[in-house]
């Protein structure tokens, strides 16, 4: 339990960094190169050591993650309906549970773009705290939890 609230603390600072960009002029980088920066720092063989006790353990911490990183700007569901507001609009993401999501079937392309982000402004989470691990978590939840419910409700 006393492990779980400086995870919880982390997360919910993370948060706020929330679908906006971070400072990048402070530091002399522009959006785009932070992105560069996390495409190059990104290595996909680092998935292969991670372990996890069960298939549970990773949908749990997955869910955490996105509750606590994704939901604002990306919705309940994925659906891109979170309604985050920044710099007086409101952000309208990609859905993730249309047939013709691009990275549906395609997990460590999913897993690079949530580690790199993008130029029009999902977070480069790899490089403002996300772990590998949390990465991975949160892919595997939007893959195995989010996507094949989507339809059924």
């Amino acid at each position: 339990m006393r492990r779980s609230i400086p995870v919880l603390l982390g997360f919910a600072w993370l948060g706020v960094w929330g679908c906006g960009s971070t400072d990048d002029a402070s530091n002399g980088l522009s959006r785009a190169d932070s992105v560069g920066v996390a495409l190059l720092t990104f290595d996909e063989t680092v998935f292969d050591t991670i372990a996890w006790a069960s298939g549970e353990e990773v949908l749990e911490r997955g869910q955490v993650v996105f509750e606590t990183s994704c939901m604002k700007c990306h919705g309940p569901h994925g659906a891109g309906d979170g309604g985050f507001i920044l710099n007086d609009q409101v952000l309208t993401p990609p859905s993730w549970l249309g047939s013709d999501w691009r990275l549906a079937n395609r997990p460590i392309r999913l897993r690079r773009y949530i580690f790199s982000g993008s130029v029009q402004g999902m977070p480069y989470w790899g490089l403002v705290g996300l772990r590998y691990r949390d990465i991975d978590a949160v892919a595997s939840y939007i893959l195995q939890v989010l996507r094949p419910t989507y339809g059924e409700a």
